[in-house]
């Protein structure tokens, strides 16, 4: 707060969204990034969503901006946020409707599909990531073990 005037400029978080989508064969996209934080690391699509957007529009422009597909969503599978980090990350499942997987903005080296048994573990962008993929496989009892041990 300001002493001289009283105005209070608080620092909000940012809200991003991001989408496991899953293609007709069942693997899911995941999206190597171009960009800082997590460069040269794997995680889905998605990013911040725009003052006055929705979450699901924003999902769906970042799956067809990052990955070049046209998705339905099929609903919110989490929601992650850490103390002392600024986005709150909104994670969607969604289904592929037309569209080839391929890097179709400056924040992509790379897309790809995996299964479950060939996710690269050691080399996703986020904990987020994570989290959401092995809550969406599934996983949840390792995950739990794993959070304990921090």
């Amino acid at each position: 707060m300001c002493d001289g005037c009283g105005f209070i400029h608080y620092l909000d978080p940012k809200v991003a969204v991001g989408t496991i989508i899953r293609m007709p064969d069942d693997e899911i996209v995941l999206v190597k990034r171009a960009i800082d934080p997590g460069y040269g690391r794997w995680v889905f699509p998605g990013g911040y969503i725009d003052r006055g957007e929705t979450l699901e529009r924003g999902a769906i422009r970042e799956a067809l901006e990052e990955c070049g597909l046209e998705i339905e969503l099929d609903g919110i599978l989490d929601v992650y946020s850490y103390t002392g980090e600024t986005p709150v990350v909104v994670v969607f499942c969604a289904r592929a409707l037309s569209g080839t997987p391929h890097a179709s903005d400056d924040e992509s080296l790379e897309v790809r599909t995996f299964s479950a048994d060939t996710i690269p573990w050691g080399n996703l962008a986020f904990d987020s990531t994570e989290r959401a993929l092995r809550s969406y496989f599934g996983e949840r009892r390792l995950l739990t073990r794993t959070r304990t041990r921090t």
